[in-house]
């Protein structure tokens, strides 16, 4: 497959959702042009941040059909279709191929997940192998999946069976893994990191692209870091990389990307509405607490300027 890499930032969107639970789906022209205004390359839609297989197959059908008005070249669309069940995951791959997704992309299964490098290579073949001509992406996060299986051995077996397999989208703290993967064959394969809390540390490792959830809402803190580090001035990416950790560790002590982030995305102006069982939304005394913690950081000089 002929492919170019990914290059900057693409946000791991979150799914809008109305007080009742039900799907906000017109909240999305909002966020979506609000996202494109920031200079993001692309979304990245349903995955964790996108509370994805807490949705049915008809609610995420949805949402990627209304994230597809907003698609093009320079704004990608890359729609994660894993499920328990490699014949659903089937069914949302065709479903992305016919909305104009860029790419697809799929954790491994986290029932009865795989252990051998064979087993995870055979599920992303099933699901891949149905929409041949769109690109695939392996979603390794086993913090989430619980799927363990080596990033370089996948690549090395997928990549004889998988014509489409482009790369991963990477998140993890393995970083001896992470440079193996983008070294294997001579830098073949898009390797996309999902960490922004530790974004220059894959950047010196030669990463181009990110999925990182606070892109969401303060990307140009990772173009200036982006920026300061093409630039060899290695302190002043620390500076930016400095005040990323603190806004992560104040979001990972109110209940986490998913939980703070949609609140967070609230405070600055797009309401995605409330997370779905079992996420735990937090209370309003919580998000004051949480809002007077980032406004002691200078978050939202630093994020809406």
């Amino acid at each position: 497959m002929i492919f170019k890499k990914i290059e900057g930032l693409v946000a791991p969107v979150f799914t809008p959702m109305a007080p009742d639970g039900s799907l906000n789906l017109a909240k999305i022209e909002e966020y979506a042009k609000d996202l494109m205004g920031k200079g993001l390359s692309g979304v990245f839609v349903l995955g964790s941040s996108g509370e994805g297989l807490l949705l049915n197959t008809e609610e995420r059908k949805e949402v990627v059909e209304r994230w597809s008005r907003y698609t093009s070249e320079r704004f990608k669309l890359i729609v994660h279709v894993g499920a328990t069940s490699y014949r659903e995951a089937q069914e949302l791959a065709i479903h992305a191929q016919e909305h104009n997704a860029f790419a697809i992309s799929s954790m491994g299964p986290s029932f009865l997940q795989p252990k051998r490098t064979e087993e995870l290579v055979m599920y992303c073949y099933q699901i891949a192998s149905v929409v041949p001509e769109l690109p695939f992406y392996y979603y390794h996060i086993p913090i989430r999946s619980g799927v363990t299986v080596n990033m370089c051995a996948f690549l090395k077996s997928a990549s004889k069976k998988i014509p489409n397999l482009v790369g991963i989208k990477y998140t993890d703290s393995n970083l001896m893994e992470l440079q193996q993967c983008l070294n294997l064959d001579n830098n073949k394969f898009d390797i996309l990191y999902g960490s922004d809390a530790s974004l220059v540390c894959g950047l010196t490792l030669g990463i181009n692209g990110g999925i990182g959830t606070t892109y969401n809402f303060m990307p140009h803190v990772y173009y200036k870091m982006i920026e300061a580090f093409k630039k060899k001035d290695i302190l002043e990416a620390r500076k930016h990389q400095w005040f990323s950790v603190q806004v992560n560790d104040i979001i990972a002590r109110y209940g986490g990307g998913i939980v703070a982030g949609k609140v967070i995305e609230k405070l600055i102006g797009i309401d995605c509405g409330p997370c779905r069982s079992p996420l735990k939304n937090l209370t309003q005394a919580e998000v004051g607490l949480m809002q007077k913690e980032l406004e002691s950081i200078g978050f939202f000089e630093k994020a809406l300027n």
